[in-house]
């Protein structure tokens, strides 16, 4: 006999949490795929390519999205420039961040920092003052970002605070189309609609930055199989997992549980790119997962 008291519950992590954490897990191949990328590929370019096309794609299969940029009033069509903008700047700034600081490091201070951003965001936009376990969890998550980075093999070389400022960049970027694109969604908005209309915009302000770079890597079978990868797994599936988690998760939320995606990204640098993270780093990376625990942890009531 079915428990009734489980069951809602169960209906609302498959609707909310487990399509945003199984966006985190395509997610955290991006980093490995762009680094596969040929050696004639800018950093950029790889992020413009996979945003264009995957970008399209969302458009294109997302039911209502003409008809959202066309019939809404003038404060939506800012608010969706301004989430299109934020959409372009995250590949523009993540790829060159993975470049400059590598796969693990990159990825890990851009989903760390995200939440924190979210956060920040929610406490300017909808006066919602952040908790003491929010702070503890950012505390936690920035801590554990600065032991990866500073124990990092990678942090030797003079690039890596060029990379650093980069992935925090990405992570702003992240939090800011994330809270836009929940805020749409919660009004009513659909979210295939939502997400194709933001990533059309984004992949109409990196085209430019795609065409003005040397595309020939993209005619070959391995810049080919990236692209795809990005665009069809990272850009058109993951984004309409996310979207459809952000409807019955807050953005703040959902951008803590995306810290799932540093966990793939290290184990897949590690793995397949050949990176090496010294003890610190890993240390760096537990008391970052400590972070998400300490805000998932369910509430005590008094």
């Amino acid at each position: 006999m079915p428990n009734h008291t489980t069951l809602p519950a169960r209906r609302r992590m498959a609707r909310g949490p487990l399509p945003v954490l199984g966006a985190a897990v395509l997610w955290g191949t991006t980093g490995t795929a762009s680094s596969l990328a040929p050696d004639g590929a800018h950093a950029a370019a790889i992020g413009a390519a996979g945003l264009t096309l995957g970008g399209l794609l969302l458009f294109l299969t997302g039911r209502g999205s003409l008809a959202l940029v066309r019939a809404t009033d003038t404060r939506t069509r800012w608010v969706l420039a301004l989430g299109a903008l934020a959409v372009a700047g995250y590949p523009l700034s993540f790829y060159p961040a993975v470049d400059q600081a590598g796969v693990a490091v990159a990825t890990v201070i851009t989903l760390g920092s995200a939440p924190v951003f979210s956060g920040l965001l929610a406490w300017w936009t909808e006066r919602v003052r952040p908790t003491r376990r929010w702070s503890a969890a950012t505390v936690a998550a920035v801590a554990g970002c600065a032991v990866l980075v500073f124990g990092s093999e990678a942090a030797g070389d003079g690039a890596n605070a060029a990379g650093v400022f980069l992935a925090l960049t990405a992570g702003a970027s992240y939090a800011l189309y994330a809270v836009i694109a929940g805020a749409l969604i919660r009004r009513g908005h659909p979210s295939g609609a939502v997400m194709g209309a933001l990533f059309a915009g984004g992949g109409l302000v990196t085209l430019p930055v795609l065409l003005s770079a040397d595309t020939a890597w993209l005619a070959t079978a391995g810049g080919a199989l990236v692209a795809l990868h990005l665009a069809v797994l990272t850009v058109f599936v993951a984004y309409r997992l996310f979207g459809m988690g952000l409807r019955h998760t807050p953005a703040s939320v959902a951008t803590t549980l995306t810290l799932a995606e540093p966990a793939v990204a290290a184990l897949l640098g590690v793995v397949v790119v050949g990176e090496r993270l010294s003890a610190a780093s890993w240390a760096g990376m537990a008391v970052l997962a400590l972070g998400l625990v300490i805000l998932r942890a369910p509430e005590r009531r008094r």
